[in-house]
């Protein structure tokens, strides 16, 4: 993006002053004020030097300024790699700073003399605390980015502006605008919300619960989920805890429980599994699901919205037309087209 690179400091200090006070385009100004929090000495210039604190943070500059990102929090697999630009797939893994547990320490991060840290995802009093005091003890300006879904596009607006990259913000937060006003038309069509179970992990008996970052795109895509259990966060549950909800749906991102599910006594008890409503999100180059939680799931809330919303297997047009959205995505966002036959096999769950 060399036009991005050449835009002059002082048209990046009035769009940066803009989005301070609120009024940058696609801000809602009820959420202006507290979408990006800022840590540390002021930035005097765009930065050129970026450091992902953990893995939502990666994905986004990733995609926003792929060049600039100096490594990545944790390590990619090579299917992933291959789907990435040469400016991100090559980039060496460097540690995170956030989340469970940081593996990379103050030492470490001043020799990569970075000019900004951003982290993005869930904004708790833990993770203001550790931009605090990085910012503190390095003199690095830190940026913490709230994650949520439903806030996608104006991250990526407000994100786009900071980085000096603000055509590149608003490409990608059209994207979203359009990805979460068409999942918005689907949850107020009238209809009954679908209940969902979201099964992690190889036997699915690991679940994200109502509120937690990791199940948002449920209720984004018009679907409920069954797992509230008064506590956000990810949790064990039990086979009859599942039984008993009895989803509509069971929502995967991980193929052996997939392969599982389909031939498992236990699992094929439910209904959905029975009926063929067992439903394997892609993963590659990042979830559509989570993993991370990041702006890679706007392309899974289409996704899911649509599935919810036929409520039996996609015949071969919506398939396709699912193939479509997918590859639209990926050259925007990640910069690189896959075959559209490997597409198709992630969505027929064949690889």
């Amino acid at each position: 993006m060399p036009e991005e690179r050449r835009v002059s400091r002082r048209a990046w200090l009035i769009g940066a002053a803009t989005l301070c006070a609120g009024v940058g385009a696609g801000v809602r100004p009820a959420r202006a004020a507290n979408l990006v929090q800022r840590f540390g000495r002021p930035l005097a210039a765009p930065p050129q030097r970026l450091f992902a604190a953990g893995p939502p943070a990666g994905v986004l500059l990733a995609c926003l300024a792929p060049e600039r990102l100096l490594g990545w929090p944790t390590p990619l697999p090579d299917a992933a790699k291959a789907l990435l630009p040469a400016a991100a797939r090559d980039k060496p893994v460097l540690g995170r700073l956030s989340g469970r547990g940081s593996t990379v320490s103050l030492e470490a991060l001043l020799a990569l003399q970075p000019d900004l840290i951003v982290d993005a995802g869930s904004v708790d009093a833990t993770y203001v605390s550790t931009a605090q005091r990085v910012a503190e003890q390095t003199g690095v300006p830190y940026l913490l980015a709230d994650g949520r879904l439903a806030d996608s596009a104006a991250q990526l607006r407000e994100l786009g502006a900071l980085l000096g990259a603000p055509a590149r913000g608003q490409a990608l937060a059209a994207f979203a605008d359009e990805a979460l006003a068409e999942a918005a038309r689907v949850r107020g069509d009238g209809a009954a919300r679908p209940s969902v179970y979201l099964a992690r992990g190889a036997d699915g008996l690991e679940t994200a619960t109502a509120g937690a970052i990791n199940a948002e795109i449920i209720e984004a895509a018009g679907g409920r989920n069954v797992a509230v259990t008064g506590r956000a966060g990810v949790a064990r549950v039990s086979m009859e805890q599942v039984l008993g909800w009895s989803p509509d749906w069971v929502l995967t991102q991980d193929r052996n429980f997939h392969r599982l599910a389909r031939g498992d006594a236990p699992w094929r008890t439910l209904p959905a599994v029975r009926e063929g409503r067992l439903l394997l999100a892609p993963e590659l180059p990042f979830g559509w699901l989570d993993g991370p939680p990041s702006v890679n799931r706007l392309l899974g809330v289409k996704w899911l919205a649509a599935q919810l919303r036929r409520g039996t297997a996609p015949a071969r047009a919506a398939l396709d037309e699912s193939v479509d959205e997918a590859l639209r995505f990926h050259a925007l966002f990640y910069g690189v087209t896959p075959p559209r036959e490997a597409v198709q096999g992630w969505l027929d769950g064949r690889t």
